[in-house]
């Protein structure tokens, strides 16, 4: 179960980093309109949408989950390294971005298998909360680390190279946890 946690709050952690900084990369890759910057940070997340549904799907008729979270999550912290790397490309780190936005948005859905894979009864509900609970500390401890490094060096290209690793790890445990029983977490 502790495993899991750490599973998701590198999960989670991708989905506040981009849901309270977004705007202010864009805003910080020149765009000066806050009419302008609602709708470009409008495009990830309607990418997203239809991304959740097509991973999802693609999910349900394989019957495979941890491959598919792995896959979206590493595709989240490709995603937010790209962006670092074309900042200066406004067009490039949208997209970028985009391509986070849908993997972060579409690997949280998949996560949700695993703890029902290994947890039942009442064990799955206490589990599930402890689960949502310590990885939503993400929440608080994301937005404050990505600020503190943005006011100590100018810049959220370092916040998002953690999030990206944290990212990566979570893809990487999903794919190498064994759970007691021998069972991955592939269903």
């Amino acid at each position: 179960m502790w495993v899991a946690c750490l599973i998701y709050f590198a999960c989670a952690s991708g989905i506040y980093g981009l849901g309270f900084w977004l705007p202010t990369i864009i805003a910080d890759m020149g765009v000066k309109s806050t009419l302008e910057i609602g709708m470009l940070t409008a495009i990830p997340y309607a990418v997203a949408a239809v991304g959740m549904v097509l991973v999802g799907r693609s999910s349900d008729r394989r019957q495979e989950r941890r491959w598919h979270f792995a896959v979206s999550a590493a595709l989240g912290g490709l995603g937010l390294v790209l962006s670092v790397q074309f900042s200066n490309y406004p067009a490039a780190a949208l997209a970028a971005l985009t391509l986070a936005t849908f993997g972060v948005m579409s690997a949280s859905p998949l996560f949700w298998s695993f703890p029902t894979a290994f947890l039942r009864g009442a064990a799955a509900a206490a589990g599930i909360a402890i689960i949502n609970s310590i990885a939503n500390l993400g929440g608080f401890v994301i937005p404050f680390l990505v600020g503190s490094i943005k006011d100590a060096t100018g810049s959220t290209a370092n916040g998002m190279y953690f999030i990206a690793a944290l990212l990566f790890g979570g893809a990487a445990l999903a794919v190498v946890v064994r759970f007691a029983d021998g069972r991955t977490v592939s269903r």
